[in-house]
């Protein structure tokens, strides 16, 4: 990324490098994998406090954020959002969860640095620069795995420790 300071001097030193965010997004999908694999079985579907959705479901959210958002990201082409239903096993999501996190290593590095200044309109909806909704989806993901958090501990599991990414 290049900047200009008030002199107009060009500045080649990006706060986070490429390879520092994604390393932080998948600092918080190791994370969020730990937490789905603390959930029981059965609580993991059908689990939840106050109306908020089952993990299961917020987790698919997350999924299919980071699946076709990736592909976006890279390539400018963009599909519409679909939760789609989970599979029916913690064993089955944890499976999509790994499939995606290889899908983001894949695409990853076909990020040209000037990409992530571009403005795209991702899932066809949504008008942003690209850093940017690669922060709505890291931010995203880190709102439901508090949530599910929440439910762990209403559960009486101990969930994982947050800051071990």
């Amino acid at each position: 990324m290049e900047t200009k300071n008030a002199e107009n001097a060009t500045i080649n030193h990006p706060v986070v490098t490429s390879e520092d965010l994604v390393k932080h997004w998948q600092g918080h999908r190791s994370l969020t994998r730990r937490v789905i694999e603390a959930f029981p079985e059965k609580e993991l579907y059908e689990f939840s406090i106050g109306g908020m959705r089952p993990f299961a479901e917020l987790v698919m959210e997350m999924i299919t954020i980071a699946h076709p958002g990736i592909v976006g990201v890279a390539t400018g082409k963009w599909e519409q959002l679909d939760h789609g239903t989970a599979p029916k096993t913690k064993e089955g999501l944890l499976e999509l969860w790994d499939k995606t996190t290889e899908q983001i290593d894949t695409y990853w590095p076909q990020i040209s640095p000037q990409r992530f200044q571009e403005t795209d309109v991702a899932f066809g909806q949504y008008e942003n620069q690209i850093y940017a909704s690669l922060f709505y989806f890291i931010d995203n993901e880190i709102h439901h795995r508090g949530q599910g958090y929440v439910y762990l501990r209403a559960l009486g599991v101990t969930p994982p420790p947050f800051w071990e990414r």
